[in-house]
């Protein structure tokens, strides 16, 4: 008589595993390639995205539409530095500040700047000692809460640098004061619905021609100015 062994329980516990693992592998495998699949079509969606939002910036300024301009202040940087001790540079910003530029690119000696800034905005990452600059040994801001730069004349440097000269009142003094500026193109904004050009600028002043004296040597006399902005068409 021939007998024929069934497999014990233990096997076929064992080969019941191993299907059951082979089953999540393979379903493993499957929900690792969509998780491929849907990152790579995302990635290429949104590279599409970035394509189509990016403007064409113009950096011809003879391309560059004439008219009347105000500053967009989300996207605007008004930055100050002053030498301390002779050893570092102390850096700090103004954020509260406005300004309209008019301009015609075939004509840039007729462009003009008009600029304000709220004294009291500036900004050092430490509110202690932004409190004590408004006192009158530094900023006097009480008394004066706003300086101010009006132009007078552009003279051309290159076909996209630019000096604009003017007038620079700050701690009730007017004082003459030039900033080297320089256009870096136009382009049409779809997120204003707003033609917009971009520019920087920088200038140098000395703090004591404006009665702000206090401390020299030790903290610097001369201060740099460094603007960096967009304009939007005022037009529309």
């Amino acid at each position: 008589m021939i007998k024929i062994h069934s497999k014990s329980t233990a096997s076929k516990n064992i080969d019941s595993k191993n299907t059951a693992s082979k089953i999540r592998a393979s379903k493993n495998t499957k929900r690792t390639f969509i998780q491929m699949f849907t990152a790579i079509y995302a990635a290429l969606i949104l590279s599409s995205c970035v394509s189509w939002i990016t403007p064409s910036v113009n950096s011809e300024l003879i391309e560059l539409q004439a008219g009347e301009y105000q500053l967009d202040s989300q996207h605007a940087a008004l930055i100050f530095k002053i030498q301390h001790l002779g050893l570092s540079t102390y850096v700090g910003r103004f954020n509260q500040f406005d300004a309209q530029l008019n301009f015609d690119p075939k004509n840039m000696a007729n462009a003009s700047l008009n600029a304000v800034v709220d004294i009291t905005s500036v900004d050092i990452n430490n509110a202690e000692l932004a409190e004590t600059l408004q006192n009158d040994t530094w900023f006097d801001s009480e008394r004066f809460p706003q300086a101010s730069f009006t132009s007078h004349t552009v003279t051309v440097i290159s076909d996209t640098t630019f000096n604009f000269t003017g007038d620079l009142t700050f701690r009730g003094v007017t004082k003459p004061a030039t900033f080297k500026a320089m256009f870096h193109g136009g382009a049409d904004n779809w997120m204003t619905g707003k033609y917009t050009i971009g520019f920087s600028a920088v200038g140098q002043i000395k703090r004591s021609d404006f009665g702000m004296d206090s401390y020299i040597p030790i903290v610097g006399d001369e201060i740099d100015l460094e603007v960096y902005a967009e304009f939007l068409d005022a037009s529309k």
